[in-house]
């Protein structure tokens, strides 16, 4: 992550696009008058080595910045509060729910460590954003977080149960983001195929989205972040096959391929229900483009466990690829099962991050010739509908949708030329 160094107050953010969303939370909750820089740390705790970044961090930014009041807040925080608070670089820590309370932001002289049990908070407070710095998509959070208890992960710990945001208050905050510019929205939070089981009348994760798409007709591309398997219902499939304004993208949450491994890590799916799931995507939106998180050298995988993952990669054309070495997590089961030797797991990582390479260089050579539209980020780079990199000769300003041809493919992103504006 680079740091920003400058005299104003600055909101540092790591991990994943729910931080990001709570950060422009956090940078419009900080009062505009303060005798002190403030940085603020929005900290991740998916993996131990995200907490030992920030720690890293939080250090240099001490250094270069002795006389800044330095606060740290996010899901380490949570989870470790006291730890944070003993580090003499940081003046205050607050917890994830705290972090989004205006009032928090304005108070002099409070207690160093505000962090309360996440655990017992039962709604969530729709919060309303304009715009995010330096970004021509904008994510709209949903959802916050999980229900479920994988033997691997400690974020429902960091993020509570799950709960969600009314459809009312999403068409609210989508509206204002198209009125202020964006062209496309990425819908997040920390288990979103679980929208809506707390809200009247249940409605699912395809039904807002259709309900959203409709109320918000000035919305150009729709995304949506990561997917249970599992919970990609028919309402949502539905909404997949016939709406186009929903980008032919989705990533999934596999983790593995090797059942005995799935039923170790307490997933709710197994081998075969991923592979199904990707043929009735592909048979009904022929033109898709699938990711996948990927999980290597979890406890116990054996190199028979471990190919079963590599193999999944080939065998459903996963493009996109978020891999992790196994972390052992504190207070998490799978932290008790015997481990795989620290550098098994980094090698396997890395085989399949390779393999997931091989996979996106093969289908970036299968777009040369093709038309695409591209929403333009800065520096002449944009993203396809299917969340490819594309480098376009002549394009246009960032934030415009263009065409562009496809004239060429390096090993990750593509090469083309403007057509028209569109």
């Amino acid at each position: 992550m680079k740091m920003n160094m400058t005299n104003k107050d600055t909101v540092e953010t790591f991990g994943c696009r729910l931080n990001t969303f709570e950060s422009e939370i956090i940078k419009s909750n900080l009062p505009k008058t303060s005798e002190r820089r403030r940085i603020v740390f929005n900290t991740c705790a998916v993996t131990a080595e995200a907490e030992r970044q920030a720690r890293q961090a939080i250090r240099k930014a001490r250094r270069v910045n002795p006389d800044a009041e330095i606060i740290v807040t996010g899901c380490s925080a949570q989870l470790n509060p006291t730890t944070f608070a003993s580090m003499p670089e940081v003046d205050r820590v607050l917890g994830n729910e705290e972090k989004l309370l205006p009032h928090v932001w304005n108070e002099d002289g409070g207690p160093k460590t505000l962090v309360n049990d996440i655990m017992n908070v039962s709604e969530v407070a729709p919060q309303l954003v304009a715009g995010f710095e330096n970004r021509v998509r904008a994510f709209v959070q949903v959802q916050q977080g999980c229900d479920h208890r994988c033997t691997f992960c400690i974020i429902p710990f960091a993020r509570g149960n799950s709960r969600s945001i009314p459809i009312g208050k999403l068409v609210e905050q989508t509206q204002m983001l198209i009125d202020n510019g964006y062209k496309e929205i990425v819908l997040t939070g920390v288990d979103l195929t679980s929208y809506g089981s707390d809200l009247p009348g249940q409605p699912s994760l395809g039904n807002m989205v259709g309900r959203l798409l409709k109320h918000v007709p000035d919305l150009k591309r729709l995304r949506l972040s990561s997917l249970d398997p599992v919970e990609i219902d028919a309402d949502l499939l539905k909404v997949i096959r016939s709406e186009q304004r929903l980008m032919p993208h989705l990533h999934l949450s596999i983790q593995a391929g090797s059942d005995m491994i799935l039923k170790r890590m307490k997933r709710r799916h197994l081998r075969n229900d991923v592979i199904e799931i990707a043929k009735k995507l592909r048979d009904m939106r022929p033109d898709i483009v699938l990711g996948a998180d990927l999980i290597a050298g979890f406890p116990t995988e054996t190199e028979t466990m471990f190919t079963q993952s590599l193999d999944l990669i080939s065998e459903i054309e996963l493009v996109h690829l978020h891999v992790f070495p196994y972390s052992e997590r504190e207070g998490t089961p799978a932290a008790k099962m015997p481990q795989v030797p620290h550098a098994v797991r980094k090698a396997r990582a890395t085989i399949l991050r390779e393999a997931g390479q091989n996979m996106l260089h093969k289908y970036l050579k299968s777009c040369i010739g093709r038309s695409e539209r591209v929403l333009v980020e800065k520096d002449s780079i944009g993203r396809t509908e299917h969340f490819i990199p594309m480098n376009i000769k002549n394009s246009k300003g960032p934030g415009e949708i263009i065409d562009a041809t496809v004239t060429s493919a390096t090993a990750t992103e593509l090469h083309g030329s403007y057509e028209r504006r569109s």
